[in-house]
């Protein structure tokens, strides 16, 4: 059976230089959070942005649900580490954006409707009428993580959310994250450095080796059950053990490394 979401054999390099990812393979079943971590700068985001469609491959291909994505389009939305609204739009407006996008031909009255729906689901019902400008970075994320869902994507795309947000304001987006992520069960693929962030959220965990060139290295199942609340993921026996694993396997990553395909 094939997956919902593969990648395989994807290449990028920039400017005639080495490639910055080299034959890099993912496969990703419908319905799962997959967490791709690795160093700075061995090819996370670059990944990101080819499943994206915001950069073209040099090789290889990407298939989603059956179709070979050859530049950006709705059934995908993302979520960047920087905020991507317009500051002189209301909340609402930028959520709109999306809904727009996909119901042009609803009624007005009927996408502000969906629009609102979604700020209320991130908690953000009472901020509608705020322009982005005035709203504070952790809303501002909120707002783009409404957006990104408003399109009813296939695939939810994040690239390190959470990376500029103080460490409070990070875990609520992270819980607040998983709870939109539960009711609505996307494929989801997210960007991160940070261990204790993926073994919080994902189902498995897609360890890139260092770059240039870097490819898959390992892949972690993550044993948690869903739904998950921090600290019964962080007294769950197996918890430690586990990062402490991907720790290592961290820390043993050189370039041109070996890559694997599974790990315990």
């Amino acid at each position: 059976m094939r997956s919902f979401l593969e990648l395989f054999e994807l290449t990028k390099g920039f400017g005639g230089g080495e490639p910055v990812v080299e034959g890099f393979d993912l496969a990703i079943p419908r319905g799962e959070l997959v967490c791709l971590l690795g160093h700075s700068g061995c090819g996370k985001s670059t990944v990101l942005s080819m499943v994206a469609g915001l950069a073209r491959s040099d090789g290889g291909g990407i298939v989603l649900d059956g179709r070979e994505i050859d530049g950006p389009g709705t059934d995908r939305g993302v979520v960047f580490q920087a905020p991507s609204l317009l500051p002189w739009l209301t909340a609402l407006a930028n959520v709109r954006l999306a809904v727009d996008r996909v119901r042009p031909a609803a009624p007005r009255a009927e996408r502000s409707a969906i629009a609102r729906a979604w700020l209320e689901r991130v908690g953000l019902g009472d901020c509608a009428a705020r322009r982005a400008a005035e709203l504070s970075l952790g809303m501002r994320q909120r707002v783009g993580i409404a957006r990104a869902l408003a399109l009813a994507p296939k695939l939810l795309l994040l690239d390190e959310p959470f990376g500029m947000l103080d460490s409070l304001t990070r875990m609520e987006l992270q819980e607040l994250l998983l709870d939109v992520w539960s009711r609505e069960r996307c494929t989801a693929l997210m960007v991160t450095h940070d261990v204790d962030e993926a073994l919080f959220l994902a189902d498995r965990i897609a360890l890139m080796t260092r770059g240039p060139r870097a490819q898959l290295a390992a892949v972690f199942h993550v044993p948690f059950d869903r739904p998950r609340e921090r600290g019964a993921v962080l007294e769950h026996p197996e918890y430690y053990p586990l990062r402490e694993r991907l720790l290592e396997a961290l820390a043993a990553q050189e370039p041109g490394g070996t890559p694997l395909r599974s790990a315990a």
